[in-house]
């Protein structure tokens, strides 16, 4: 059963999508993206983050939350037209700090390594750190606890370039350590391959909601799952895996 929101908190300042902070009748706290973050938005995130958690990456955990009617004609003194009533994306909340540049170093090389070669399988270019700062959506637990991986909205663009996404990812610098190693590659193609076995029923897990951008569900959302999963299955091919 899905987890029941029961209370909205505030709206998120951060963020491009700027998530609701809501409290689950389990007594967590979430950050819900609803309808403002879109119906293609919200496919992502499952489908990427059920993915990263088959091949073992730390993503801070999540649930299919329900938003119900009742809870919109609350308000709480918000406008929550862009959260909506139904079944939303909902991540669950956790004590972090962003990771810093200066905080790559901390972070294991092989980790760095499975997160920079699993945003490359997803094509989620939306990890950038540079000198300059930026925006990589990861996060350092205090205490000894590592990593935390969160946001996959933008996950399975066909328009992301290797180049830039080398470039600017917050672990680029395992890109050319990764291409010449045969050994870690043949771990990734078995990890990915068992991973992919979860794919039917990771869709079947996808609200029907989610795969219309109207109420009326009319109008197909721009998420075509055969050419998803065959950007998926190019960690077959050799140019996959060059960084060239």
């Amino acid at each position: 059963m899905p987890v029941e929101i029961v209370e909205v908190l505030r709206r998120s300042e951060q963020g491009v999508t700027k998530p609701f902070i809501c409290r689950g009748d389990d007594g967590a706290i979430y950050f819900v993206k609803g309808l403002d973050a879109g119906r293609r938005s919200q496919i992502c995130e499952w489908v990427a983050g059920r993915l990263a958690v088959l091949v073992g990456l730390p993503v801070a955990p999540f649930e299919m939350v329900h938003v119900p009617e009742e809870l919109m004609e609350a308000g709480f003194g918000l406008d929550l037209s862009g959260l909506g009533s139904g079944p939303a994306f909902g991540s669950r909340e956790r004590l972090v700090t962003e990771l810093t540049v200066s905080g790559v170093e901390e972070v294991p090389r092989a980790l760095q390594q499975d997160v920079l070669i699993f945003d490359w399988w997803v094509r989620n270019a939306d990890r950038c750190l540079g000198e300059k700062g930026g925006n990589p959506n990861l996060f350092w637990a205090p205490g000894g606890h590592g990593l935390v991986v969160i946001d996959h909205n933008q996950a399975f663009d066909p328009n992301a370039k290797k180049g830039d996404f080398v470039n600017y990812h917050a672990f680029s610098g395992q890109a050319q350590e990764l291409s010449g190693d045969f050994f870690r590659r043949d771990e990734y193609t078995l990890r990915f391959s068992k991973a992919l076995t979860a794919w039917d029923e990771i869709l079947a897990e996808i609200p029907e909601a989610w795969w219309y951008l109207d109420a009326e569900m009319t109008v197909p959302v721009d998420f075509d799952t055969d050419t998803v999963y065959d950007l998926l299955k190019g960690y077959e091919r050799d140019e996959f895996w060059s960084w060239r």
